[in-house]
């Protein structure tokens, strides 16, 4: 994977903004079909929300905590990484249908292996995107800048719409009124190592029905830490309510909340903020076209579906929409 720039200006034949799942879908598709792709993400790991931390010896997922599978595509696809070792079957709820899939060894395993052969460039921050006569100019943060023949925008749509603004993209009132429509909900994450065995029982996951708590998981006990190691999800409204609170402060209420499972001291912890946490409000289309002459597209999981699955399929159907505007 390349992550190295020397020139303060490079050209690409595809830029993608963003190396969460449905950045990287589409990025395997189009490199696939003969495309020159750059991908760009201004996190220091690919993933996105398939999220994995490290503290000490102690492993989390703190961002999604499995994978579910319903269409045939995703379903082959999902059996396709289980038969690579990338995730494993963690558990089945009693009368549910779809299996629960964790990454093996952390949700990171299914991106880290999309971007392998992938030319991507992390902690590279974009800071604007401007249409020019050859297709697409994004300027970065350090001062470099790309240039694209065509772009495909993966981030959460309010930074998406943030870079274009900041690049004098105009767009009907409509389309951007359909845009500024899609709402996400934010989560406060909570990573706790502990100095014994949690109270949760196997498999190790849990939503409590009541309180600011809306997901436990117990990372030992899902397979991925060697140590007890605590994932606590505040529910979206208290994530809201506190998102301005001390980070600390609020770390420790969720943790007093979470005493009835601790069932050991907390030996430390960290805590994560995800402002755009999940899609709450989404596009039912899978992904929207701004521009055709130097295609510009959006997509991710706030088109055509929420979960993991929805950013896989909102990528392919980017993926399938640029190669066939490249073949016109």
């Amino acid at each position: 994977m390349s992550g190295q720039v020397t020139d303060l200006a490079r050209r690409t034949a595809l830029l993608v903004i963003g190396a969460g799942l449905a950045g990287l879908c589409a990025a395997t598709e189009l490199q696939r079909a003969g495309l020159q792709v750059l991908v760009i993400d201004k996190g220091r790991g690919v993933g996105g929300r398939l999220a994995s931390r490290r503290i000490g010896s102690a492993t989390f997922d703190h961002g999604a905590q499995f994978i579910t599978a319903r269409t045939d595509r995703f379903c082959a696809a999902v059996q396709g990484w289980s038969a690579q070792g990338l995730v494993r079957e963690w558990f089945k709820g009693a009368g549910d249908r779809h299996a629960r899939w964790r990454g093996e060894p952390a949700m990171t395993a299914v991106p880290k292996l999309l971007a392998r052969d992938l030319d991507v460039l992390l902690d590279k921050k974009v800071s604007g995107l401007r249409q020019n006569e050859s297709g697409w100019m994004a300027t970065l943060e350090s001062g470099e800048s790309i240039q694209a023949g065509a772009v495909l925008l993966t981030a959460p749509v309010p930074q998406s719409l943030a870079l274009l603004d900041a690049g004098g993209f105009v767009m009907p009132p409509a389309v951007r009124a359909q845009l500024e429509g899609i709402e996400y909900e934010r989560c406060i994450a909570v990573m706790a190592t502990l100095s014994g065995h949690s109270k949760l029982p196997p498999p190790g996951g849990l939503a409590p029905s009541e309180g600011p708590i809306g997901w436990l998981a117990d990372n030992q006990l899902k397979g991925i830490s060697a140590l007890p190691a605590l994932t606590i999800h505040a529910t979206p409204a208290y994530s809201l309510e506190h998102w301005d609170v001390d980070r600390p402060a609020t770390a420790r209420e969720l943790l007093d909340a979470a005493g009835p499972w601790l069932g050991a001291s907390v030996t430390g912890f960290q805590v994560h903020a995800w402002r755009y946490a999940r899609p709450a409000k989404v596009e039912p289309q899978p992904c929207l076209a701004l521009a055709d002459d130097h295609p510009l597209l959006l997509a991710g999981d706030a088109f055509g579906g929420q979960r993991v699955e929805g950013a896989a399929l909102s990528g392919w159907a980017a993926a399938e929409a640029l190669l066939a505007a490249a073949a016109r």
